[in-house]
């Protein structure tokens, strides 16, 4: 009986055919040529891709929309085009044609093979224990009613999910209705990129015992922090959080119902969020109808980057409560912090703020109805640095500010009998803050041979992925709630918020003079530097990250295009599933290639390339370039350079 065959497969068949005839012939010429050198010039040809694979695709693209450009394809980008094979490209293509949602099935086959960012398996949950475990070295585990009722014993995580992509770890009901039981978290998730935790009714109910964290999500990338009714209706069960998520880039952390209806269960933050970069903190019914609640909060915030936190009916309704901050986004730079309904309608509740706001940079601070209609309040902040119009509907006794510093006028509704000493109108000095890393944004005079400067971390932190071709990328909807479905990126997980993130900003509104594109594949990004630059363009990057977080000495420097201003297309990397930059060109820039040599040597050890832009007009003043440089948008040119992973695309010289 014949087989018939679909045309497709028959059209798979034959490029099978053809390219294993390919393969054949080229293993024949290498197995006859006749001389060394004719082997050494065949063998030169090895590294070329087959001609039917994405990635030969793209790189005939490149050669027909910029024909000028000589050709030059950098390995910094080549790298980052896709692995997929004709087969694969063309049956992933057909694929999400008919339907991008029949890519999910075959999410593990093709994450593989097209080298993507896509989270986990989860493996099966962990429901039961002997009265001590040990998890070392343990990655993507999700638990259920794991220690539930456990009398005595000890739980302890060391080396938990360090140092990978993605980590999605879940505790459910963990600790329940234990007595006596503790539990400890050493060294979890320490470097891990893009990663997720949950634990929602953790400590549920329980009596006695102790739950720690030390080295939690230690200098991590994007994370994505939950704690639902933590240590909710716990009695006498207390928790240390000691260096959590310290030095972390761009994330969030949530604390829900944490400790709600509580007894005598006390909690303390210790270096909590220090030396991070844009991290959001939300506290919602945090310890809400609790007895006897002590929470405190140390050094907390201290030395980051445009910190963010929320505070919500915290100790609201609590009897007893004692909530302390001491060093409170100290040193920080901007910073957002909101307080609202903290400590509402509490009975004797004890509200403690020492040194609070003293920020290199001043932020923004709301306290609405803080302490408002509670019995017998003592609230107090001392060392407050804030603005003074940020106070709405708080308590109308029981409140004490001393020290306390501002740069506003004070309000008409704004006792001053409320305060222990004069508030002091002052001016904000020049601005030196140490969480600008040094070099990270420097003068146009700096790049002349002979200048001794520091180099910042320049080294991509981004995860490794690579584009799409274009054939699978265009057919995939951009939306944060398809893509998130199809990816099985759950919004409420660190990779499904990223994926909604790098849409929202792809999605923004150009600024003034900005030309932007998102580009999802590397046609898309060749086509947007062939508009703007033409047929010349060229792909520019620093060469290696030798010399970050040093000092370095300028060597030869080269201004592009003759050193006068030129077109530029800066492409930046974005948190996605598969590659995607964000490109965008601005008006008055010039284009920079030196030497970097070593201090002491003087050796060349790297070569960079830095963009100098001319107009900063429209730039924040609370930008990072200003604070490190102490001068106002408009008044100075900004230079930076290009790091890794990143690139800027000029006419070619």
């Amino acid at each position: 009986m014949a087989i018939l065959l679909h045309p497709f497969f028959l059209f798979m068949l034959f490029i099978s055919i053809f390219i294993n005839s390919i393969d054949a012939a080229n293993s024949f010429s290498l197995f006859t040529a006749k001389s060394a050198a004719a082997n050494a010039a065949v063998a030169g040809g090895i590294g070329r891709p087959n001609p039917f694979t994405a990635k030969a695709a793209a790189l005939r693209y490149w050669d027909r929309k910029i024909p000028d450009g000589g050709q030059n394809h950098p390995s910094f980008l080549t790298s980052k085009l896709s692995p997929l094979s004709a087969v694969d490209s063309a049956t992933y293509s057909t694929l999400a044609g008919a339907n991008p949602s029949s890519l999910t099935p075959h999410l593990p086959a093709l994450c593989s093979a097209a080298h993507l960012l896509c989270a986990p398996a989860i493996s099966s949950s962990l429901s039961s224990d002997s009265k001590d475990s040990n998890f070392i070295s343990y990655e993507n585990r999700n638990f259920t009613n794991y220690g539930t009722a456990a009398a005595g014993g000890a739980n302890s995580f060391k080396n938990y999910s360090d140092s990978l992509n993605v980590p999605v770890d879940t505790f459910r009901r963990y600790s329940r209705d234990s007595a006596g039981h503790d539990e400890s978290f050493a060294s979890y998730s320490r470097e891990g990129n893009v990663v997720t935790t949950n634990f929602t009714s953790y400590a549920t109910a329980a009596t006695g015992g102790a739950g720690s964290f030390s080295s939690y999500h230690k200098e991590t990338n994007v994370p994505n922090l939950k704690f639902s009714n933590y240590n909710a209706d716990a009695n006498g069960h207390t928790h240390t959080f000691t260096s959590y998520a310290d030095d972390t880039n761009s994330g969030d952390q949530s604390f829900s119902g944490y400790g709600k209806h509580g007894n005598d269960a006390p909690s303390s933050f210790t270096s909590y969020g220090n030396n991070s970069n844009v991290i959001g903190s939300t506290f919602t019914n945090y310890a809400e109808e609790a007895n006897a609640a002590g929470d405190s909060f140390n050094t907390y915030g201290f030395n980051g980057n445009v910190p963010e936190n929320n505070f919500k009916n915290y100790a609201d309704e609590a009897n007893a409560a004692t909530e302390t901050f001491t060093s409170y986004r100290d040193q920080s730079n901007v910073g957002d912090d909101s307080f609202r309904s903290y400590g509402d309608d509490g009975n004797n509740p004890t509200l403690k703020f020492s040194n609070y706001g003293n920020s290199f940079n001043e932020g923004s601070d709301r306290f609405q109805a803080y302490a408002e209609n509670a019995n017998n309040p003592n609230v107090s902040f001392k060392g407050y640095n804030g603005d003074i119009t940020g106070f709405s509907s708080y308590s109308k006794t029981g409140v004490t500010f001393k020290n306390y510093k501002n740069s506003s006028v004070v309000p008409p509704n704004f006792s001053p009998e409320k305060m222990e000493e004069t508030v002091t109108p002052v001016k904000s000095g020049k601005i030196v803050n140490r969480w600008v890393e040094p070099g990270k944004f420097f003068r146009e005079s700096s790049l002349k041979e002979g200048t001794v400067m520091p180099m910042p971390d320049i080294r991509d932190k981004m995860p490794e992925r690579s584009f799409l071709p274009r054939s699978i990328a265009e057919k995939l909807p951009f939306s944060a709630t398809e893509l998130s479905r199809i990816f099985g990126a759950p919004a409420d997980t660190a990779l499904g918020k990223a994926v909604a993130d790098t849409i929202a900003e792809c999605e923004r509104k150009p600024s003034r003079g900005e030309t932007k594109r998102c580009a999802t594949s590397a046609e898309d990004m060749i086509d947007f530097a062939a508009e703007v630059i033409g047929s010349s363009a060229v792909p520019r990057s620093t060469e290696t990250v030798d010399g970050s977080n040093g000092q370095i000495l300028v060597g030869r420097v080269k201004g592009l295009n003759g050193g006068k201003v030129t077109k530029a297309v800066s492409c930046h990397q974005s948190l996605f599933p598969y590659l995607t930059y964000y490109c965008h060109s601005v008006p008055m820039v010039r284009v920079y290639e030196a030497e970097i040599l070593a201090v002491d040597s003087k050796k060349r050890i790297n070569r960079g390339v830095a963009i100098c832009h001319l107009d900063t007009s429209d730039w924040s003043e609370g930008h990072g370039a200003f604070v490190a440089l102490g001068f106002k948008p408009g008044e100075i040119e900004v230079c930076h350079w290009i790091f890794e992973g990143d690139m800027t695309w000029t006419v070619a010289d």
